[in-house]
């Protein structure tokens, strides 16, 4: 046994207890995998999944590391001029001739759709919709938005010559050696996959349940009706991997076997992160990914991390970090969808106190048919103190 191994051996339980406050203790998440590492200390664990190791997983908005890291692989092989403008590449994004990639790449630009891309009839008109984006200015205190790599997949593409999830594999997959990630789930690991719903929502006055899509087809409904189950990956959302492949990316990524040194250091720039006139801070991004945010409880980055970590959170429970600095990374994979409640938005004049709540959205609410189910809402403030805390302790030089 090596002492990577033994270490494993000997830290699950302390981290199986973080997972059970999520898993068991809260009921926040239907299933939880985790996985970290520093140096030479690891720890791994999951609960409640009905594949186990095997478990493939929604990654949801993880899937712009993987967008990100191509541009940067294409910059700095000379294949991307990130400073030219978005319609030099693809013309037909013909309102976005004074936006340039890397404006897109940073977050730094608004940018909108003239209606929901997700509201359109079918993929055709989705497509249209997404054609129509256009500057929107200054995007204010929060940056961040699905649109910039919906798009830049399309500036990938025309450079590579192929679909962006061919691209995801060349440079990415083979690269780290992982051999469970997918665009399109194989028919033989369908199983493997979570199921995202039901799922409930509260947004104002409006009571939603949303029966989910099938095993294997991305839960984000901008991927769902763009991709499907075609295969044709989205730059936002929609690849679907096992814990053990994204511990191989975030060791990649570290081991400098995707990216350059320099390239790592360029992504990780903040390009919109700057103090308001009321004391509060916009949104730190670099390219497709957050940074370390000044006031922890707005950061996705674990608050043991360095300022040169960078990372990204998805939609149905997951999470992925990397620091450079102390070699170390977080792998959070979970299913905070099925039968939950994930969005509560309550109308003016009432908080979540108001539905059974505490006022973190832990709890149970009761539906409009009498049933009980648990509450995800504003989990990812959870994470800190239940999750990284621990793993800051059980991974300490």
């Amino acid at each position: 046994m090596t002492a990577e191994q033994l270490m494993d051996q000997e830290m699950n339980g302390e981290l199986m207890k973080a997972i059970g406050y999520f898993t068991r203790e809260t009921r926040i998440m239907d299933g939880l995998a985790v996985c970290a590492g520093r140096d030479g200390k690891r720890v791994r664990g999951w609960e409640g999944l009905e594949s186990g190791e095997r478990t493939v997983f929604d990654l949801a908005s993880v899937t712009k590391i993987f967008t990100g890291i191509i541009l940067m692989r294409l910059w700095e092989g000379g294949m991307l001029d990130p400073f030219r403008r978005v319609t030099w590449y693809c013309p037909e994004f013909r309102n976005l001739r004074e936006v340039t990639v890397e404006q897109m790449m940073g977050f730094q630009v608004r940018i909108n759709t003239p209606e929901r891309v997700d509201r359109q009839a079918d993929r055709e008109g989705a497509l249209r919709c997404l054609r129509e984006a256009f500057s929107a200015g200054d995007p204010g205190r929060r940056a961040y938005s699905d649109i910039p790599a919906m798009i830049l997949k399309y500036v990938i593409e025309r450079i590579l010559g192929t679909g962006l999830a061919e691209g995801v594999r060349r440079l990415v997959l083979e690269p780290a050696g992982m051999g469970e990630t997918w665009a399109r789930v194989p028919e033989d690991r369908i199983g493997d996959c979570l199921a995202y719903g039901p799922e409930y929502r509260i947004e104002g006055d409006n009571w939603i349940r949303r029966p989910g899509p099938e095993r294997g087809t991305p839960h984000d409904p901008k991927a769902a009706i763009l991709q499907g189950d075609t295969g044709d990956l989205c730059g936002h959302a929609g690849l679907f991997s096992t814990l053990g492949d994204m511990e191989r990316l975030a060791r990649a990524i570290l081991e400098g076997k995707i990216l350059r040194e320099e390239s790592l250091r360029r992504m990780t720039v903040n390009r919109t992160g700057r103090r308001l006139r009321d004391g509060t801070f916009t949104q730190y991004l670099g390219y497709c990914c957050y940074l370390k945010h000044p006031d922890q409880y707005f950061s996705e980055i674990p608050a043991w991390m360095s300022s040169s970590a960078f990372g990204i959170g998805g939609f149905t429970g997951n999470h992925f970090s990397v620091d450079p600095d102390r070699n170390a990374f977080t792998v959070f994979l979970g299913n905070r969808v099925r039968n939950r409640l994930t969005v509560l938005v309550p109308p003016e004049g009432k908080k979540r106190e108001d539905y059974g709540l505490l006022p973190d959205g832990r709890g149970e609410i009761r539906w409009t048919d009498g049933t009980l189910h648990p509450s995800s809402a504003n989990y990812v403030h959870q994470k800190d103190q239940h999750l990284h805390a621990v793993i800051e302790g059980l991974l300490a030089p």
